[in-house]
């Protein structure tokens, strides 16, 4: 005798299924922060994989050795990076002194207008090398951990960028590792799986990776017209912020702004802040709708989400992960939504006709 109506019996086992997801995904997570010394390498490695496959796979279709291609590939990599990132703080390190005396200059405009309040905005300023110096000194008890941070970092890029080699050499490998572990008849599946995964993060990182190139081209030559110092640097960094979705755009923006208040005046401020919103709005409705649509399919409500539960977990490394591991979760679910769907309904099906002899 059923004692509960069958409404009730099915919210019973959906809640059972949402609970057990969630306690396996928590101790997941748990997992992962407790040996994120060795989890995080490898999902970067996953991410540069995605991006940099493209360019392994025309290496071995030139006929360039497939370990030998995979190391060209680090090499560009660290070339790259290397070149952006010193790019950008030689920009920030030659105009650093300007900014701080735009925003001097500025909060004694504050004070000028609205008195005390503004007056504490001059004082932090004009104090924050006594703030720095003070900062430094609580920071310096702390130096042992500091270096430790800085080591463990080291290590786990370089570690990640080895993994990006073995990846990129072995991925003809990888369809039969996921068999090798998979139990049962369930190679199959699992090898759909994980390659639905892959193309859902290889897409974003596509996708990503073109709309940062036209966001650093336009936002660059908007500020060389503009005549702001550091151009390419700025766009350096936009280019790199615009791997965190939103965020990561912001923070360039402001940077670049910033540059341009603190060498070309409060005017030419206004015309780079234009840009930079002119190259947010067509990001927005231009290149995310017409790229990303054709990459990987995911709602902005559901990015939004995805970063803020990253960023609580692992700060702004989790803001870089989270939207790429939820676009490959997405393709999962989507690759077991296509196996284990039932078929449409398309009407009664006509009784079978007498077979021609």
């Amino acid at each position: 005798m059923q004692l509960l109506p069958v409404p009730v019996r099915r919210l019973a086992a959906w809640c059972a299924v949402i609970l057990l997801v969630a306690g396996v995904a928590y101790v997941g997570i748990r997992l992962c922060a407790t040996f994120r010394t060795a989890v995080t390498p490898v999902l970067l490695a996953l991410l540069g994989t995605a991006l940099l496959r493209p360019l392994h796979g025309r290496l071995v279709k030139a006929r360039v050795p497939s370990s030998t291609a995979a190391a060209l590939t680090c090499v560009a990599v660290v070339a790259v990076v290397g070149g952006a990132v010193y790019i950008v703080v030689a920009a920030l390190i030659d105009t650093g002194d300007e900014i701080v005396a735009s925003l001097r200059s500025a909060a004694q405009g504050v004070a000028d207008h609205f008195g005390a309040a503004g007056t504490s905005l001059d004082d932090l300023a004009s104090n924050a090398r006594e703030l720095l110096t003070k900062f430094g000194g609580t920071a310096a008890s702390n130096v042992i951990s500091g270096v430790s941070v800085v080591g463990e970092t080291i290590a786990m890029a370089v570690l990640a960028l080895l993994l990006v080699f073995f990846f990129l050499r072995d991925s003809h490998r990888a369809a039969e590792s996921l068999r090798s572990v998979a139990p049962g008849g369930t190679g199959d599946t699992l090898e759909a799986m994980g390659r639905r995964a892959f193309a859902a993060m290889e897409g974003f990182m596509r996708g990503t990776t073109v709309i940062a190139f036209i966001d650093a081209v336009c936002i660059t030559v908007g500020l060389l017209v503009l005549d702001v110092p550091g151009a390419v640097g700025l766009g350096a960094l936009v280019f790199v912020g615009a791997y965190i979705p939103y965020l990561g755009a912001f923070l360039s923006g402001a940077v670049a702004v910033l540059v341009a208040l603190a060498d070309r005046g409060f005017v030419i401020a206004l015309w780079a802040l234009g840009v930079v919103l002119a190259v947010q709005v067509l990001e927005g409705h231009v290149l995310q709708p017409a790229i990303q649509s054709r990459t990987v399919q995911m709602h902005p409500a559901a990015v939004m989400l995805a970063i803020t539960a990253g960023a609580s977990v692992a700060g702004i490394l989790g803001m870089l992960l989270a939207v790429p591991l939820t676009a490959a979760a997405f393709g999962v679910l989507h690759e077991l939504r296509a196996r284990y769907a039932g078929p449409e309904p398309s009407g009664p099906s006509a009784p079978p006709g007498p077979s021609a002899s």
